[in-house]
């Protein structure tokens, strides 16, 4: 997505890639009423929007970006231009809490993503990443930090800072910054090429364009790829700007999704040393219309699990699993920015199927998706009055 700006162009809905994961076919006119709603005689039913309840479980957030369950169903949220508040389960929203270290709110950065320590329960240690000031004498500008802290009644405390990006640039876009633990503890953080510094994701001595693995006390985990180099934590590259992070429920596997410029946002399943890329290949173009890169394969380069053209601008990505939705369960969850939905990825055999979309009567941009511990799907709406939406059916 270009920076700071949404472009209002028809969406043209697409399905899986093929089996050699080369192209993006066109949704037929049957898929694609299908999931908007529409079913022919015999077919088995789809859940759509007339099944789905959508209730406002809190507004009045000033650009909400990231969302994360507390075990007692509270919820964490942040809002970009430098809140974390917490929810309670009865809707009552905390206000923001105290002693969050300031951010840089500049275009694209503020207080972006946020996660619980694996062992929360006994720690109550959370981690947020947000676009800091620089420190490094001569270099003005932000980088994605992340930052632990323990979360109290009142706010927040022993804040440390345990990793910042050295890709410091002063021009506000392009962060990444989404957040994710393994089953091992490991945190995984997505980093943003910054925009005009692209051609630095296919350098593997920086940080820029790349999805770091470090432990919870901010060190690179031992068998990272690249530990002999400048930038140990890393453990893919060639991305572009990763606006989503999850870990698939059964494999293990971490997945990962980012914005493509003009065409070819994608997902990809994340392999340690593997370069994804940007931007010597891919499947979109420069906002002016000039190419990029004329390539969409190359050898030593991995292809994308899926991938959109046009962008779809996805932010937000996890599994479904739950009840309440236990027809979806293994399915993929995407928000839509530009278009203004949830999509819904029918997973087969490991493939992307068919695509769906849903609520996107309600006109909102919608920035993360989870599903809560009852089976419920929670989404933030980008906006100045953001909100936080149950879908429940």
């Amino acid at each position: 997505m270009k920076p700071s700006t949404i472009l209002a162009v028809p969406f043209k809905p697409v399905s899986a890639l093929a089996q050699s994961l080369t192209c993006v076919l066109a949704l037929t006119i049957s898929q694609s009423a299908l999931a908007h709603g529409d079913h022919k005689h015999g077919e088995a039913h789809e859940i759509t929007d007339s099944d789905i309840t959508v209730t406002t479980l809190a507004e009045g957030l000033v650009h909400p970006w990231g969302m994360a369950f507390l075990p007692n169903g509270d919820l964490l949220v942040t809002e970009r231009e430098g809140g974390i508040q917490r929810l309670s389960k009865d809707g009552k929203l905390s206000g923001r809490l105290g002693n969050v270290p300031k951010v840089v709110a500049q275009n694209q950065g503020g207080m972006l993503d946020v996660a619980i320590d694996p062992d929360f329960a006994s720690n109550n240690t959370i981690y947020f990443c947000y676009s800091k000031a620089s420190e490094v004498e001569g270099k003005p500008g932000s980088s994605s930090s992340v930052a632990k802290a323990k979360l109290t009644d009142s706010g927040l405390e022993n804040v440390d800072v345990i990793f910042s990006a050295d890709s410091i640039v002063d021009n506000g876009f392009h962060f990444g910054c989404r957040l994710a633990f393994d089953a091992k503890k490991h945190l995984y953080i997505t980093m943003g090429d910054r925009y005009k510094y692209m051609k630095e994701a296919q350098n593997t001595d920086n940080h820029f364009g790349k999805i770091v693995r470090i432990n919870r006390d901010g060190s690179a985990v031992e068998d990272n790829p690249f530990t002999d180099g400048k930038a140990p934590e890393i453990f893919s590259y060639g991305h572009r700007n990763v606006q989503g992070v999850t870990i698939h429920p059964e494999t293990g596997a971490v997945w990962a999704m980012e914005h493509g410029p003009k065409g070819g946002d994608e997902i990809n399943i994340l392999e340690r040393g593997a370069n994804y890329g940007w931007p010597v290949i891919t499947y979109g173009v420069d906002y002016s219309g000039d190419i990029i890169s004329d390539k969409t394969h190359m050898d030593g380069m991995k292809q994308p699990w899926v991938y959109w053209d046009p962008s779809i601008a996805p932010s937000g990505l996890t599994f479904y699993q739950g009840e309440m939705f236990k027809e979806w369960n293994g399915d993929v969850l995407v928000g839509s920015l530009k278009f203004t939905h949830l999509r819904r990825i029918k997973v087969e055999d490991g493939k992307p199927a068919e695509q769906f979309e849903y609520v996107r009567d309600n006109h909102a941009r919608i920035r993360d998706v989870e599903v809560g511990p009852e089976g419920a799907i929670y989404l933030l709406t980008d906006a100045p009055n953001g909100k936080v939406l149950k879908l429940t059916k």
